[in-house]
């Protein structure tokens, strides 16, 4: 099948491709298709190129890659932001964010080194004029200056393609051509849903899976799917789910995005006991993922995922619901692992090498800090799992959880404080896989 792709064809699916791997997945993964790509300052809807997009999720390893490709800089989307200005808007709004911040600064890095540039050649072409009768008008000196820098940036995307090309031979020699033709034949063949749902995101990338137009809509939208999805077993307080429901949704993306997700699952299910705090009634024994039995009675909430069923108990014995809230961030969010990534529970697909090490070193991290300046308590609930694999969910679990537990703001700092590479994993790839699987 891969044989009979058209030329043109095979250029748009490697576009659609990047911008998907983009948005959702590692620049490993994806540095084979870049060097297939014939332009890397394509434009994507909105006249966006692959650079606008990188930089406005803050991916500092894709924009790296695409700068010393040749990308532009100086290129101006519809809102007519160019990279830098793009960046800079990033860092006024995240301050505290580490890859953003370094992605503003390679990125003026660059744009400096081509101004650099243009004063060069506007130099040399002063002095090569200096004993020559002027003829040409300023304009079109200036024409001149910018034609050069294009020939210049056109040279090194040529040798960044020779370079490219040499590899794929050598690629070709040791693996054989017949292993890329069944990669890029399995890729054409998955599901033109996930491409349609790419190329909407790019409207906006806080919006990825939101077709509603009107976003009171579809908020209203989830929240009435998440409670065809609950059943009160005990007591009443239908009005308070949905609050809480509400709460998520609102909260922040980091929270938002599990409800966007799960409302669009006919699978899921809530269990909800109103007049206890634990969920005893409803489960009298549970095995936890690292295998440890417990009692239903010792647990205010629960993530069941051979039965794909979330339990809760809801009973609200203090002035406000950070705590109820909190856990059921925390067990709908292992849920959504469980049917995003479909790894057992684990916060990525099963095979990718690269994000399953990135989750190992932000374990190591937290252990470190453990031993010293010490964690918060929902982080270090989290590294007490005797599996790795319970460790590593349930750390995820904790980014939500914290953040309704201490609010936006301040949910964010902690994070960002105490487990910057935990926070970086699940907003680039738990929170970016959810908002681009939602259906709603």
């Amino acid at each position: 099948m891969a044989s009979n792709i058209s030329a043109s064809g095979a250029e748009q699916f490697v576009e659609d491709r990047l911008i998907s791997g983009l948005l959702t997945g590692s620049l490993l993964q994806h540095k084979e298709l870049l060097d297939m790509l014939e332009n890397v300052d394509v434009r994507y809807p909105r006249q966006r190129t692959l650079l606008h997009v990188g930089v406005g999720l803050g991916k500092a390893d894709w924009v790296q890659e695409l700068l010393a490709r040749g990308a532009d800089t100086d290129i101006t989307d519809d809102s007519q932001q160019n990279a830098l200005s793009s960046a800079e808007e990033m860092v006024r709004q995240f301050p505290d964010d580490v890859e953003r911040s370094k992605v503003f600064n390679l990125v003026t890095l660059v744009h400096r080194r081509d101004q650099v540039i243009m004063r060069h050649l506007q130099a040399s072409s002063s002095r090569s004029t200096d004993h020559v009768t002027p003829v040409a008008s300023p304009e079109c000196d200036i024409a001149s200056l910018k034609s050069s820098v294009d020939s210049l940036r056109q040279e090194m995307k040529s040798l960044v393609r020779q370079l490219s090309s040499s590899l794929e031979e050598l690629k070709d020699q040791v693996c054989g051509r017949d292993a890329l033709l069944r990669c890029l034949e399995e890729a054409v063949t998955s599901t033109a849903e996930d491409v349609t749902c790419i190329k909407c995101g790019l409207i906006g990338e806080a919006s990825l899976s939101q077709p509603t137009s009107d976003p009171v809509v579809a908020r209203q939208e989830c929240v009435d799917a998440m409670m065809r999805r609950t059943r009160i077993e005990y007591g009443s307080g239908v009005d308070y789910m949905r609050r809480l429901y509400e709460r998520l949704y609102d909260e922040d993306e980091i929270t938002a995005c599990i409800i966007k997700y799960l409302c669009g699952n006919d699978r899921v299910k809530v269990m909800v006991d109103m007049n206890s705090w634990n969920i005893g009634r409803m489960k009298k024994k549970v095995v936890n993922l690292d295998g440890t039995l417990r009692n239903g009675r010792e647990l205010s909430s629960f993530c069941d995922v051979e039965s794909e069923t979330v339990y809760l108990g809801a009973e609200d014995c203090s002035d406000d619901s950070k705590y109820v809230i909190g856990r059921l961030a925390w067990a709908l969010l292992q849920l959504s692992l469980k049917l995003v990534f479909d790894n057992e529970g684990r916060p990525y697909s099963k095979g990718d090498v690269e994000q399953e090490r990135e989750w190992m070193r932000a374990i190591e991290e937290l252990e470190k800090r453990r031993r010293g300046e010490g964690l918060d308590r929902i982080i270090d609930d989290a590294l007490y799992g005797k599996t790795l694999k319970a460790r590593v969910c349930w750390l995820a679990a904790a980014v939500p959880e914290i953040i309704t537990c201490y609010g936006s703001t301040k949910g964010r700092a902690k994070l960002q404080r105490q487990a910057p590479l935990l926070f970086s994993l699940y907003s680039n790839n738990v929170m970016g896989t959810l908002l681009a699987s939602a259906k709603r």
